[in-house]
């Protein structure tokens, strides 16, 4: 059921801020997995993946700081990755003929093989509904066919309850030297003033993401990597449909990955080093919280880099990465 534009209320718009939240937080450990299950780091899959992952981590940033302004604090759950469900999104909503391509696909971790890249195409794909129907809100932040449309919707309630947007609350910025061509990556005006900052932070998202479906799907200069990406210009769309070229489309090969062993048969080292993984990966959701909420953790950095080497330890040892559940030693 739609519920009409002059609807929206302050609640509805945390509501879509929260999934932003959280749908950008669950595409970390997804891209994570499949990134470290990978041989060989020099790969060309290995490095787009680790461009993608570090865009992810700005466009968490980002929806973070937009649901500040608008005065929610998000929370950071654990990610769950089962079957098909990708949080907030419901691909049967969107056009048959643009998902068909990226078929089958999972949702649950897993080392990069075909399944695994269809579904962070599916993730990134463009919205090819752009219009009316894409900003219309829904009675739930389920009702999307895309990220496009998902965000094309939170822009547009964004904008009419741009008075409510307060500057400077909250606000990180931990990517700026990357993006030397960026404007400011905060909010910190307010009213009016703020949203055009607020829709920039959309814009970087969705241009960076799945480039929205335009004549031009480059990443505009302004939102580039200026740092560490050998191919600045590809969106994430982009960079992962060469990827599945490289595993089946065009009768190529992925990069080799470690093998992975049935649950059933892992030992008691197996299940300490999925347990370490899923002890730092908390600790990381724990300091994301704090610094969103405006602490300062000293150790973010360093844990962050504790959770990929925790990551890549799994996956030597064939076992499956965990994100949430209980320890199980």
């Amino acid at each position: 059921m739609k519920i009409q534009h002059e609807q929206w209320s302050l609640e509805h718009l945390r509501a879509h801020l929260q999934a932003a939240v959280d749908l950008e937080f669950w595409t970390i450990p997804f891209y994570m997995s499949a990134m470290y299950s990978i041989k060989d780091r020099s790969s060309a899959a290995y490095q787009m993946i680790r461009t993608v992952l570090n865009q992810e981590m700005l466009h968490l940033q980002c929806a973070a700081n937009i649901a500040n302004a608008y005065g929610l604090s998000p929370s950071l759950g654990a990610p769950k990755y089962e079957g098909k469900t990708i949080p907030h999104l419901d691909f049967d909503l969107d056009n048959p003929a643009a998902i068909k391509p990226y078929k089958p696909y999972t949702a649950e971790i897993g080392v990069l093989d075909l399944e695994h890249i269809n579904g962070m195409c599916l993730v990134e794909i463009p919205d090819y509904a752009a219009g009316k129907a894409s900003t219309s809100f829904h009675s739930g932040v389920k009702e999307y066919g895309s990220i496009g449309a998902f965000y094309a919707a939170l822009r547009e309630g964004a904008q009419r309850l741009k008075g409510d947007i307060k500057g400077g609350v909250r606000q990180v910025d931990l990517f700026a030297a990357f993006y030397r061509n960026t404007p400011n990556m905060v909010i910190t005006e307010s009213g009016a003033s703020g949203f055009h900052q607020v829709a920039l932070l959309i814009d970087l998202i969705t241009d960076q993401g799945e480039g929205q479906a335009k004549e031009d799907p480059s990443i505009p200069a302004a939102f580039q990597n200026t740092a560490d990406d050998t191919q600045p210009a590809d969106d994430h769309f982009a960079k992962f449909n060469q990827i599945k070229d490289l595993g089946g489309r065009d009768g190529g090969r992925l990069p080799e990955t470690y093998g992975v062993k049935p649950s059933c048969e892992y030992s008691a080292q197996d299940k300490d080093v999925q347990a370490v993984l899923l002890e730092q990966f908390t600790n990381l959701r724990q300091l994301l919280e704090a610094l969103f909420r405006g602490d300062n953790p000293d150790d973010f950095f360093p844990v962050m880099a504790s959770v990929g080497g925790a990551i890549h330890n799994c996956w030597k040892h064939g076992v499956t990465p965990r994100y949430s559940g209980t320890p199980q030693r």
